[in-house]
Parts: structure tokens; C-alpha cells; sequence
């Protein structure tokens, strides 16, 4: 639950970094940063060639609030990221089918109401 309430501040934050409105929440430095990293992770994991791989390895195994916020940020940004890929293939795919079975559905109707 937690992430996702992040991951909505984190939305409508607008011109913010992520990291300045996670500090501005009261998130520790360490959290901040892990989550920046994650999250460019997570979104280059989802496709994304925009995105790049970022993890302090060291930092990740010795500190856990580091640990904490890449976890989360490689999470939420490739969940994000792969949920708004698929409303993109929908949008591109499925609703164009729909509009192709109601017209056809409708043209049928037509026919079948038609006087001989």
C-alpha cells in the first residue's frame, strides 16, 4: 500500500524530481536515492530505452534504506511502465476491434430489419 500512495505523490508532484518531493515527504536521503535508481531500473527493465540500469551495489548491500527505496522504485516504475504499455497496446489494438464489431454488429442489425 505504501508504494502505491508513493507512487501517486511521486505523479502528481509536476515539475519536482522525484527525489526532492520524496526528501520533501520526509523520506531519508539514502531512501530518496535508492528510489531514483530503482526507478530508472525498473522503467529500462519494462522496455524503456529512455531508462538506465543504476544500482550502488555496495551502498545496496549495506545500507537499508538504500536497499529500501530501489526495491521500491524498481518496482512501482516497471509496474507503472508496463501497465501504461499495455493501455498504449489496447488503445491501439483492442479498441480499434471493438469498433470494427459494433459497426459490423450494427450493419447486421440493419440487415436484419430491413424489409424484403
Amino acid at each position: 500500500m505504501r508504494g502505491w500512495v508513493l507512487a501517486v505523490m511521486v505523479l502528481l508532484a509536476g515539475c519536482q524530481s522525484t527525489h526532492d518531493q520524496l526528501i520533501d515527504q520526509g523520506y531519508p536521503p539514502a531512501y530518496a536515492d535508492g528510489f531514483q535508481d530503482g526507478c530508472g531500473s525498473g522503467r529500462q527493465a519494462a522496455g524503456v530505452m529512455a531508462g538506465e540500469f543504476r544500482k550502488d551495489v555496495p551502498r545496496y548491500l549495506h545500507n537499508r534504506q538504500y536497499e529500501s527505496g530501489w526495491d521500491d522504485g524498481f518496482r512501482q516504475c516497471q509496474a507503472m511502465q508496463e501497465n501504461r504499455d499495455q493501455q498504449d497496446y489496447r488503445a491501439r489494438h483492442w479498441d480499434q476491434r471493438d469498433e470494427q464489431w459494433q459497426q459490423e454488429k450494427d450493419r447486421d442489425a440493419a440487415r436484419a430489419y430491413r424489409p424484403n
